[in-house]
């Protein structure tokens, strides 16, 4: 969340909640209750679920101590989290370090497999949700909260398990000169916010000072040397601590996925995403070119990423939402499939998948299964194809919900950042 975005967050709180009226209130809960039947989005969760939820939440700290007689001990390494400021679960976590010849990066994430496994309910009605889905004001979990919000999320102050992702980079192009993935115990120092990782940033004497800047000097490294080579790059105007995650983050992804294809060569949850043909990209140049005071610069027409890229940092920002609505309307659905040829147009990746946000999609859970066992869930081919049909409605409901709270003059962005409180009219 950028600056601009907290402080706005932090002013619509101040202002307290939306209120509406009890009739407007009913209103809103059938629409989403039409939106759950016409895109088979399960809000509630069956009770079996519930109760096996509960039931792996007991003795948290007795089955971590004895986890470590398998697992690699970090706690001891300065680790930290850092999501939005509402954020329910963390998901993933950071460790750093300078050698003399190389960078390792540490991508710690909630090893939601051991307690989400395909042979326990939870599995079953994660993969048939597919993924969690915001509404404004309103999130149906693919996991139950109980179990999302606690042993899976990346707490300060407590050992958690965690999948590790250790990253050796080469000091001269960041290359990856050897990647680890093994199953850890981690002891996050710090639970941090976008906005206080950018404080931190600022002040030399904080704690993970050292750390936090050491990883965005990497990290805006890996932002720029991502652009060289051609990745499209929307919002060019990130925060630090946003460029941190981000790239952090599409680094272990990277890094999980050239594992499962390049060293062991097996079928995995892979994100494809087909570029547009050139007539599209075309189509989407001509409109950006087109907008008042935006100009797309001579030497970048050739490689339409670069040309974005390139005009996207030059524009006004008034015109910047102009100018990524004209590529979304070009961009092809980016898709999950067993294999990653086709690669993926966008980042510019030969390979790429999800692993990082295990509590949230299920493509990441299903790759931190295959990771570890080797195995391949059966039906692979129907997961992906149903993980992207979930994704597209999910999607597709969340447009139709902000739509519908616009026509009944609402703002989705209030709503979600300030919630809801129902009055009774004085008349």
């Amino acid at each position: 969340m950028s600056d601009d975005a907290q402080a706005a967050a932090g002013t619509a709180e101040a202002q307290g909640p939306v209120e509406i009226s009890p009739d407007l209130a009913r209103q809103i809960e059938n629409k989403r209750e039409d939106l759950f039947e016409k895109f088979e989005i399960r809000d509630e969760f069956p009770s079996e679920v519930l109760a096996e939820a509960e039931e792996r939440i007991e003795d948290v700290q007795t089955e971590i101590q004895d986890e470590l007689e398998e697992r690699r001990d970090l706690r001891d390494r300065a680790t930290w989290t850092t999501d939005p400021v509402d954020a329910q679960d963390f998901d993933d976590a950071i460790s750093v370090e300078e050698r003399d010849d190389e960078y390792v990066l540490w991508v710690h994430i909630a090893d939601v497999s051991h307690y989400v496994h395909p042979d326990s309910a939870m599995w079953e009605e994660a993969i048939e949700r597919g993924n969690t889905v915001y509404l404004p004001g309103y999130t149906i979990h693919m996991l139950p909260p109980v179990l999302a919000e606690t042993v899976c999320s990346l707490v300060p102050e407590e050992d958690r398990l965690a999948h590790t992702v250790e990253m050796h980079l080469d000091k001269e192009d960041l290359g990856y000169e050897s990647i680890d993935i093994y199953k850890s115990v981690i002891h996050s120092n710090e639970r941090l916010t976008y906005k206080e990782t950018e404080d931190r940033l600022d002040d030399e004497g904080a704690p993970l000072h050292d750390e936090m800047s050491l990883v965005f000097d990497i990290a805006d490294r890996m932002h720029e040397q991502r652009k060289e080579e051609g990745s499209l790059v929307l919002n060019p105007r990130r925060d630090r601590a946003h460029t941190i995650i981000e790239e952090c983050m599409l680094k272990a992804n990277k890094a999980v996925t050239h594992e499962l294809m390049w060293s062991r060569g097996v079928e995995a949850v892979y994100r494809v995403h087909p570029q547009p043909s050139p007539d599209e990209w075309d189509e989407a140049l001509r409109e950006i070119q087109e907008l008042d005071g935006v100009s797309i610069p001579g030497d970048a027409w050739d490689d339409p990423r670069k040309a974005v890229n390139a005009t996207l940092e030059q524009a006004p920002e008034r015109q910047l939402g102009k100018i990524q609505w004209a590529v979304m309307k070009v961009m092809p659905r980016a898709k999950y499939m067993n294999d990653p040829f086709g690669g993926h147009h966008a980042l510019n990746f030969e390979i790429y998948g999800h692993f990082t946000s295990p509590i949230r999609r299920m493509s990441d859970l299903v790759n931190h299964w295959i990771v570890y066992k080797n195995d391949v869930p059966e039906a692979l081919v129907d997961l992906c194809d149903h993980a992207s049909d979930k994704q597209k409605d999910g999607e597709t409901a969340e447009r139709e919900y902000r739509n519908y709270l616009e026509e009944v003059g609402l703002d989705p962005d209030a709503v979600n950042n300030r919630g809801i409180e129902i009055v009774e009219s004085d008349e």
